[in-house]
């Protein structure tokens, strides 16, 4: 159901197979699941904020509360849109895209992640490039910036096919110790060369005012 004080519940991505929307309350829930389930290597830790380091139950409440939260302080000028990535009836993972005074300054970040099961096999791929669509053709974006440690070569290896380029490095304590985080960004120019699938957007235009543009 949609609602014209929150138009983004009509919100849908399609890229291929894949649908990204924002998710409902089953969505959230079987998104928990995955995030009890665990989502890396607990060896590893791929994420800037630990999140997955605390105990299952607490991983998945973490992870709903955490998109409600994003509802509950959404403005036009500090926005973090988290959608869900589903295929068919199954949801795979979630894919966020965030940012602050976008009408000014026409930049996003993202971010995202999948459940174990349904990783390494082109998903991330798919999931960035949909709200990069989302961002450059649907939005106006200027830039899409991005980062990952090191170590996490899948998700360097994504930002490298979508045409990112390096912005630096970040130092981070994780665990007690340092890691080295690489910066990315991608520019207009760089994205329309590197688009990876065609990309369907549906509801955005009433969405449009949420994002602080339109």
């Amino acid at each position: 159901m949609t609602s014209e004080y929150w138009p983004l519940t009509g919100l849908r991505i399609r890229i291929g197979e894949l649908e990204l929307r924002l998710p409902d309350a089953d969505d959230l829930h079987a998104l928990a699941v995955l995030a009890e389930d665990g989502v890396h290597d607990v060896q590893v830790q791929p994420f800037s904020v630990p999140w997955t380091d605390a105990e299952p139950a607490v991983r998945a409440l973490g992870t709903m509360q955490y998109h409600w939260s994003c509802w509950g302080s959404w403005s036009p000028a500090q926005w973090n849109l988290n959608l869900v990535a589903a295929l068919g009836d199954t949801v795979v993972g979630t894919q966020g895209i965030g940012a602050r005074d976008f009408a000014i300054l026409r930049e996003v970040g993202t971010g995202s992640w999948l459940g174990r099961q349904y990783q390494r096999r082109g998903i991330g791929t798919l999931m960035r490039a949909a709200v990069l669509a989302l961002a450059f053709d649907g939005l106006g974006a200027e830039f899409a910036t991005s980062g990952a440690f090191l170590h996490n070569a899948a998700s360097l290896a994504v930002s490298r096919k979508l045409g990112y380029r390096d912005d630096g490095l970040e130092r981070h304590l994780i665990r007690g110790a340092p890691v080295e985080l690489r910066r990315l960004r991608l520019d207009r120019a760089s994205w329309e060369a590197h688009r990876v699938a065609e990309v369907a957007i549906d509801g955005l235009h009433a969405c449009l005012p949420s994002f602080g543009i339109g």
